[in-house]
C-alpha cells in the first residue's frame, strides 16, 4: 500500500505501542517520530494538531488521535480506493 503514515509516540505510551503493533500486524508501513528524542517535533506537533497527547497518527494528510482501528483502516482503505 502507498500510504504516508507517520506516528508520533514517546518511550512511556502504552497506547502508542498498541498503534505500532496494529500497523506492524496489518502489514502497513509508517514511519515513527518519537517525541522524547525529537523535542523540536513535538512543539511542530501541538502546532498542527492543538493536542498535547500521543499517539497522534498522520495518515495521507489527516490527524487520528489515539488508537482507532476502524479510523486508520479506513484512512488507509481511502487512499487506495
Amino acid at each position: 500500500m502507498n500510504n504516508d503514515i507517520t506516528v508520533y509516540t514517546t518511550m512511556t505510551c502504552p497506547v502508542c505501542g498498541m498503534v505500532k503493533e496494529f500497523l506492524t500486524s496489518m502489514r502497513i508501513e509508517y514511519k515513527e517520530v518519537n517525541v522524547d528524542l525529537h523535542p523540536i517535533e513535538l512543539l511542530k506537533l501541538i502546532g498542527k494538531t492543538r493536542r498535547f497527547t500521543v499517539p497522534q497518527i498522520h495518515i495521507n494528510g489527516k490527524w487520528i488521535s489515539g488508537f482507532n482501528p476502524v479510523a486508520i483502516l479506513e484512512e488507509v482503505n481511502s487512499k487506495v480506493n
